[in-house]
């Protein structure tokens, strides 16, 4: 297990605003959010030290954050102690089944960790209410940006294997796709963030779990 109180996690970051995974992915995650109604049940899934799970609790929406890190849980709980939040591992299939269902699932930047990305779809799936959403973020992969990737030679420092713990899944849109709709979503839409469209840093996902 590693300690991720390294530097590099975003742990020591407060505020949503002042995080740099946070500050350009929030417009986007809000717009998305923008017609669920106050008093709607939200799941941060990944919450980090809950700068994000806080900004969301702040719409109107009773907001729950999970991590599988004890030492970013110690920091949400402590910062944010109006807020719940519990860890747990959602790779792993029934981690969450004394949680939920909710009205919305959100995970922000964190399936590119992950070992198991199709295990925390199916734990996304399961932890939205038939007819909700779940809206996940990671970053952006395509083919123009790989090309001004290594015609800057950026490549190896965007896809670098020296950042212990760091990105070990890249995405793009056809494959974040799939393993969403593997795991049962429908009705997935796409939205941009950062920098200039087809150079975007991160894409945000948002997918329905059928109604019954």
């Amino acid at each position: 297990m590693y300690d991720p109180r390294m530097s590099g996690f975003g742990y020591e970051y407060r505020d949503a605003d002042s995080s740099p995974s946070h500050r350009y992915l929030l417009p986007v995650i809000l717009d998305f959010l923008k017609d669920l109604p106050p008093g709607a049940t939200v799941l941060d899934v990944g919450c980090g030290n809950g700068t994000l799970t806080a900004k969301l609790a702040k719409r109107g929406w009773h907001v729950y954050g999970t991590d599988f890190s004890p030492t970013g849980i110690e920091y949400a709980q402590k910062t944010f102690p109006e807020i719940t939040f519990f860890l747990a591992d959602a790779q792993k299939s029934g981690s969450l089944q004394d949680y939920g269902p909710f009205d919305a699932v959100l995970s922000a930047e964190v399936i590119e960790h992950v070992y198991d990305p199709r295990g925390l779809a199916r734990t996304l799936f399961d932890q939205v209410k038939p007819g909700g959403q779940a809206i996940l973020s990671t970053p952006y992969h395509g083919y123009l940006k790989n090309v001004v990737l290594a015609l800057t030679g950026k490549l190896d420092q965007h896809f670098t294997v020296l950042w212990d713990h760091g990105h070990i899944k890249f995405f793009s849109r056809k494959t974040l796709t799939k393993v969403l709709e593997e795991a049962g979503f429908r009705d997935v839409e796409f939205q941009g963030a950062g920098r200039l469209p087809y150079l975007w840093m991160s894409m945000v996902l948002r997918c329905r779990r059928p109604a019954d």
